[in-house]
């Protein structure tokens, strides 16, 4: 009898520890703004996290961009779906690299298109 207890725990232990690791791999890395900006290549088709202040935006209808400022300094993030978060707003956000980007008449050599956003 005590070894099937101990069989069972066991195997809940290492079943907990499965989920967690795998919800733990799911999770997209935190990212410097600094580091993006210094090799924005290397960061491109990945989902990647930033965190910061909202410095600068503008949009409407729910679409626009708004610039991120976490200290190291400033990214611009392209919002589709999410809405533009006003200036000071304390922001983290999950999303994917682009190089090249226009919108609104303006041109942006480095962009984060928003995929997530967490306030």
């Amino acid at each position: 009898m005590e070894t099937s207890v101990n069989t069972c725990q066991k195997v809940v232990a290492v079943v907990v520890v499965a989920v967690t690791m795998l919800l733990l791999a799911a999770c997209p890395p935190r990212v410097s703004v600094a580091d993006i900006n210094r090799d924005p290549g290397r960061y491109a088709n990945r989902d990647i996290s930033i965190a910061g202040r909202v410095s600068n935006s503008f949009g409407a209808m729910g679409t626009g961009v708004y610039e991120i400022d976490d200290g190291s300094g400033t990214l611009w993030v392209y919002s589709q779906n999410y809405g533009v978060p006003g200036n000071g707003s304390k922001v983290a956000v999950t999303g994917r690299i682009s190089q090249g980007f226009s919108f609104g008449g303006r041109s942006f050599a480095v962009v984060l298109r928003e995929t997530e956003r967490r306030h």
